[in-house]
């Protein structure tokens, strides 16, 4: 039977405006999903690898909780905010989504998060880095489980002014993730006495950096901080090495790189380059134990997002069943109130603002003869406690703490 284009719309448009009744099929399961960046400029920093750890996540939990089974869905949001609300009103209202995780790009997150917290549901945000989402941008629903920027500007920005890096331009993607990565990295090199001198601003997924360079090139600061990540991080780094920015006397400070992009890169060209994790597949037994499995899945390491989303797919099952329902109220208070210890980490916390706190690592990047296998990337330079590196619930601006 054929579905008019009048009568498509209308759903459409019912969905949007939030008038859809939840599913049914809701009470018989409980449902997840993974909406991220499948096909663009961050498919490896999350996209299909994440997908894997969550399905990692629930076989680990056995498939089933309270009695119903755990169903998995996905979408690719296309780093579009618009599209990416649009399939998360559609999950919440008429597929009946408990929770939505991974929402790489930072202004995808904050959209989605304001979404689930006008439907009251979950949303654990671990792709995107933006401090905002437990800051101002707080909800009584939204959990932020990967890094942020604040801890990378403290982990990274910091620990480089120490050693003398003190002067620094940015080149910073022109989205909420690119300013709030060079602001929060920024108040940190000033604090700690050094300055910015600069910076560029480019659009994302942007083919050609050099006139970027250009700039950061003749500001003859130490550091070129790239606020960006992804393939942008991948293309910025090989033309900055074309370019001779590091043969010419200054380094780069990848502020939000992860394995994917060193793999992608390679170690010849991502040689020397200084950035935080907080997840390494060779960090301990544990982390190796999981990397490997994934691994045997994949053909890959898993970095720290697709980490972190088996970490926060884990933990929203725990925190049901724990709860005794899905009733987001129950499952957001037991989400802060049980610790994270898994192989993402083994001592985190969830705070009030729904921050959680967990150690964040400073690595240089290997040379090509001192890594003994394939993934072999990084030697550990830091590690900087949750505590430090994440400002207390009080302190961070969430309304909710007030």
């Amino acid at each position: 039977m054929k579905t008019s284009a009048k009568s498509i719309l209308l759903v459409v448009a019912a969905i949007a405006a939030g008038r859809l009744p939840m599913a049914e099929a809701s009470a018989e399961s409980v449902k997840i999903g993974v909406l991220n960046d499948q096909s663009g400029v961050y498919a490896d920093y999350g996209g299909k690898g994440s997908i894997e750890a969550a399905k990692m996540a629930i076989e680990d939990f056995g498939g089933s909780v309270l009695g119903q089974k755990i169903e998995l869905v996905t979408a690719d949001h296309q780093n579009k905010p618009d599209l990416a609300g649009n399939i998360a009103r559609r999950w919440y209202d008429a597929e009946g989504v408990d929770m939505i995780t991974d929402l790489t790009t930072s202004s995808v997150a904050l959209a989605v998060q304001q979404i689930a917290a006008d439907r009251k549901k979950i949303d654990i945000v671990v792709g995107a880095a933006t401090s905002a989402l437990s800051n101002s941008a707080c909800t009584p629903y939204g959990f932020h489980w990967g890094r942020d920027t604040h801890a990378v500007a403290v982990s990274t920005g910091g620990a480089l002014v120490k050693t003398g890096a003190d002067s620094w331009f940015f080149i910073t993607v022109d989205y909420a993730f690119g300013y709030a990565l060079e602001k929060d990295t920024g108040d940190v090199i000033v604090a700690s006495g050094g300055k910015v001198l600069g910076h560029v601003i480019y659009p994302l997924n942007a083919p050609d950096f050099s006139s970027f360079l250009l700039q950061a090139q003749s500001s003859k600061a130490k550091i070129v901080g790239l606020a960006n990540a992804g393939t942008d991080a991948i293309n910025s780094i090989k033309q900055a090495a074309e370019f001779g920015i590091v043969a010419g006397g200054q380094r780069l400070a990848a502020l939000a790189l992860t394995a994917a992009e060193v793999h992608g890169l390679g170690l010849q060209a991502a040689q020397g380059l200084v950035l935080t994790e907080s997840y390494y597949w060779d960090l301990n037994d544990r982390t190796r134990e999981f990397g490997e499995r994934y691994y045997k899945r994949t053909g890959r390491m898993p970095n720290m997002i697709q980490a972190g989303t088996y970490s926060a797919t884990l933990q929203y099952l725990k925190a049901v069943e724990a709860a005794g329902t899905k009733d987001a109220d129950a499952v957001a208070n037991k989400l802060k109130a049980l610790p994270v210890d898994d192989a993402f980490t083994s001592h985190g916390r969830v705070q009030a603002n729904g921050r959680l706190v967990s150690d964040l690592y400073l690595f240089e990047v290997k040379k090509p003869s001192e890594s003994k296998r394939d993934w072999d990337y990084y030697k550990l330079l830091a590690t900087v406690p949750g505590d430090t590196a994440y400002p207390t619930a009080a302190n961070s601006g969430c309304p909710l703490t007030k």
